[in-house]
C-alpha cells in the first residue's frame, strides 16, 4: 500500500516523513526523485519546472509512504493533505529564507486550499485525510497518519477554512 503525504511547502511533510522513517517505514522524499524530470527553472516563481506527467507515469510505486507537494499526482491508495494556518506557514517559510514573494505565494495557496482541491480532484473521498499541523509536532502527525494508513481512523477533509488569511493586494 502506498500512502501519499502532500501539502503546501512548509506544512511539515519532510518532518513527518522523517518521523515515519525513524519508525521503520519506507519513506520516499519526492524531491529526491524529480531530478531527471526538471526541464528548467521559473525565475519569477523561484521554482523548478518539472514534467510532472512523465514523472508520475514513470514513478515506481512503493510499499510505504511518499511525501512531497506533488504526492497527490501519484496513484496512492490513501493520501494525507497536511495543512498549516497561513500566518504560521509564513513564519516557517521565512525561517527557511524563502523570498518574500514566495512566502506570500505559498501562504495564499494554503488559504485557497490548492493542494486539497487538487487532491480531491484525483482521489475518492474515502482515500483522503486532511490534517492540521499548525500546533502539532511530527510525532502526533505521524501517529495520525499511521492510524489512517491502517484504516483505524476514517477519511476526513473539508473542515479547514483559512480564506480569511488571504491578503488583499
Amino acid at each position: 500500500m502506498m500512502c501519499g503525504i502532500t501539502g503546501t511547502p512548509g506544512t511539515g511533510k519532510s518532518m513527518v516523513g522523517d518521523e515515519l522513517s525513524r519508525r521503520g517505514h519506507t519513506v520516499v522524499h519526492l524531491t529526491d526523485t524529480v531530478g531527471p524530470y526538471v526541464s528548467g527553472n521559473d525565475a519569477e516563481r523561484d521554482a523548478r519546472i518539472i514534467d510532472t506527467d512523465r514523472w508520475a507515469a514513470e514513478f515506481v510505486p512503493v510499499d510505504g509512504f511518499v511525501e512531497g507537494h506533488i504526492a497527490h499526482l501519484l496513484p496512492c491508495d490513501r493520501i494525507v493533505v497536511l495543512r498549516c494556518r497561513p500566518d504560521e506557514l509564513k513564519k516557517r517559510l521565512a525561517k527557511r529564507k524563502y523570498r518574500k514573494e514566495k512566502v506570500r505565494e505559498n501562504a495564499d495557496a494554503e488559504a485557497l486550499d490548492v493542494c486539497l482541491i487538487e487532491t480531491v480532484e484525483n482521489f475518492s473521498p474515502v482515500q483522503i485525510l486532511e490534517l492540521d499541523t499548525t500546533a502539532r509536532d511530527a510525532t502526533y502527525c505521524a501517529d495520525q497518519i499511521e492510524r489512517f494508513e491502517k484504516g483505524a481512523i476514517p477519511a476526513d477533509f473539508g473542515h479547514i477554512d483559512w480564506s480569511g488569511f488571504l491578503e488583499v493586494q
